[in-house]
């Protein structure tokens, strides 16, 4: 046996790096940033990526997704530090997505701030959380990983990697099959690796990140001190002839010196002996190691300089078999074109995507097509191709359980000030002059805390070039003649030709309306607190959407007065998944057995598919509907109705289609 041991020992010892490490089991891909990164669960828009994202990304030949998520918020704070039960269900969807297309997800506590310390003090957060979070997952997919903290900083790596150590401990008293990634201070940098303690635990990922030289990958950045806002055209590679003159106000700081080092660092050699620091790491610690994040920001970077970096540090990372994610999809250092809406069929910066190695999706010109049908802003969920652009120094709910209209969920906001609004952008933005002409509506249902509550509603267009243009108002003002503020749900449906312009608000000054608005170049919809009558109150949202007739009938139900939509009847039938890409499960029960009629509807009552007209048997039965029409093609991304029809009782469900 002892002999055996030299022997195994001596033939590691000789072989090469390569194949001595076993490393992770994917090789490249992206931060999903800007999702799972707000104040809490109730605030994330989930929708804004979808299923179709992930096959999107999938399709540039990434095999691994690394999530940012502020973790920490995602919980009830101190003592228990108890995770939003909402965080744990839109996690489970991503992760059946990325479960369908391969792909792994990196689970990332991104819960720090870069201006502050990381303290002792962290260490009882992070285990009450992870211990949470590996309960939950413990007998998931083998796709999940477990990233304890991003970027620790100001605490020595000893004194964190102690910590770091029994956090995992505690998260192998729970969960023993899933790989922890773990990192050094000073914001995960490579040079830390090498002061972290021996882990014995053979599950571990051990990361770091990469932005060097920092001022060429963070010109343009705001978020450092001092501020990197007057810095730009810092080329790459180093070249003395295109090297701006350092802006006064980083005279003598340390971004001084670094443009005054910039020529011996602006160059591959340099990368690489950086990145050596992760490599001779791994080598003499025989571990896994993994570049989270690297990446340059787009805003004051030349494109072929950027590209050219990216190609720098992503053929060393794969020299090395070191797999990456980069930093990040849709974002400031992300893979569109700058000032672009980022819309992966058009906009994707094919460049970029060559220089990574990764595979170059087709691309095709946009085109802004004014909208022919209505369609949902808000029901349940943001609709996907909508941003949350909301500004309110209270609390928005998007995820309120109490008392919805239908559905699970509408909008709760209370504790707002004056001219905060919940904001919905539209991504790219849209041409409504066809529904203004053709009589559609804004379309909501809504109901107030107390009587005196008033409001605006208002479509605002996009700024233009031009001289003198601004981003213009159309409104609508919703008060008691709307609504009776009683606590009740009231139905509140005003046609666009209907909005009146009211001026716009630009670069702190108000200009009067001039006849300038353009119904076809809507940026935004926005619910605005213009009015004091509305400050101290509550008022909730559902169902918003524009369409062209009266799509939600209410009646009055049960001892409360909660109105409800008329058209969920007495059978209640569900969608899974819902939202859907290409197919969904259209779940009921039934008692005995009856012929069953389903059907798929648009939103202003147009029969699209007509599913089945046959006989079930007692029990819970499933219809598939694989989100096409009656001809076999795709339907659009959307809003849909399915109507089951049983014994002279029906049942309806709204089924969201994304792509």
């Amino acid at each position: 046996m002892i002999i055996r041991k030299i022997y195994i020992t001596v033939l590691f010892a000789l072989l090469p790096a390569s194949i001595i490490f076993s490393q992770a089991p994917f090789s490249r891909g992206v931060n999903l940033t800007n999702w799972f990164q707000t104040s809490g669960a109730r605030a994330i828009q989930f929708t804004k990526f979808t299923e179709q994202d992930i096959k999107n990304i999938k399709s540039l030949g990434c095999d691994v997704i690394r999530l940012p998520i502020n973790l920490h918020t995602m919980t009830k704070g101190s003592p228990a530090y108890t995770v939003d039960p909402l965080l744990f269900n839109f996690l489970d969807s991503v992760v059946t997505w990325c479960e369908k297309q391969n792909i792994y997800l990196i689970l990332d506590n991104h819960s720090f701030d870069p201006s502050g310390s990381t303290t002792s003090g962290i260490e009882d957060i992070l285990t009450k959380i992870w211990v949470q979070v590996a309960e939950h997952f413990k007998s998931g997919s083998e796709y999940i990983l477990y990233e304890i903290l991003n970027e620790p900083n100001g605490i020595s790596t000893s004194s964190w990697g102690a910590i770091q150590g029994r956090v995992i401990t505690a998260i192998r008293l729970h969960d023993i099959r899933h790989t922890i990634v773990v990192g050094g201070s000073g914001f995960n940098t490579y040079t830390e690796l090498k002061n972290l303690p021996v882990y014995t635990d053979t599950k571990l990922l051990y990361t770091f990140h990469f932005y060097d030289p920092f001022v060429f990958t963070h010109q343009g950045a705001t978020w450092v001190t001092p501020s990197m806002a007057p810095l730009t055209g810092v080329p790459y590679p180093y070249n003395s002839s295109a090297m701006p003159a350092c802006p006064a106000s980083l005279k003598g700081s340390w971004i001084e010196s670094g443009l005054n080092s910039y020529s011996s660092q602006g160059n591959a050699a340099y990368i690489r002996q950086l990145i050596d620091n992760a490599v001779n790491f791994r080598d003499s610690r025989h571990v896994n190691i993994f570049c989270g994040e690297f990446g340059v920001y787009i805003q004051n970077s030349q494109n072929t300089d950027r590209c050219t970096w990216y190609s720098a540090v992503r053929n060393y990372l794969n020299e090395k078999n070191i797999p990456w994610t980069i930093w990040d999809y849709k974002g400031g250092f992300g893979i569109f074109t700058k000032g672009s809406p980022s819309v992966f069929e058009h906009d994707v910066n094919t460049r970029m995507i060559d220089s990574l190695g990764l595979t170059i999706p087709a691309q095709t010109p946009y085109v802004m097509k004014a909208d022919s049908t209505g369609f949902m802003i808000y029901s349940d969920y943001i609709f996907a191709g909508i941003e949350d652009e909301s500004t309110s120094s209270g609390s928005i709910d998007y995820y309120a359980e109490a008392m919805p209209s239908n559905g699970k969920y509408c909008i709760s906001w209370n504790g707002f000030a004056p001219y905060n609004k919940i904001g919905f952008d539209f991504v790219p933005d849209k041409d409504l002059s066809r529904l203004v002409s053709g009589n559609y509506a804004i379309d909501f249902m809504v109901r107030g805390d107390s009587p005196g509550i008033k409001f605006d509603i208002r479509f605002i267009d996009t700024k233009t070039a031009v001289a003198g243009d601004h981003p213009w108002r159309m409104r609508s003002v919703i008060d008691a003649t709307d609504a009776l503020w009683d606590r009740k749900w009231h139905h509140v449906r005003i046609p666009l030709s209907l909005f009146t312009e009211h001026g716009s608000w630009d670069v702190d000054t108000w200009y009067s309306p001039q006849g300038k608005f353009d119904w076809t170049k809507i940026d935004n919809f926005e619910i605005s607190t213009e009015y004091s009558e509305i400050i101290g109150h509550q008022v909730w949202f559902d169902n918003i959407c524009i369409s062209d007739l009266d799509t939600a009938v209410v009646r009055v139900t049960g001892p409360l007065g909660i109105e409800k939509l008329h058209s969920y009847g007495s059978i209640k039938i569900s969608a899974t998944p819902n939202p859907v890409v290409d197919h969904t499960m259209i779940s009921f029960t039934i008692e005995t057995e009856h012929k069953v009629k389903a059907e798929i509807f648009t939103l202003s009552g147009s029969l699209v598919r007509n599913l089945c007209e046959e006989s079930f048997s007692p029990g819970k039965n499933n219809v598939e509907w694989d989100c096409r029409a009656e001809n076999g093609t795709m339907v659009l991304p959307g809003m849909y109705l399915c109507r089951l029809q049983v014994a002279g009782l029906s049942g309806i469900t709204r089924i969201m289609v994304t792509r």
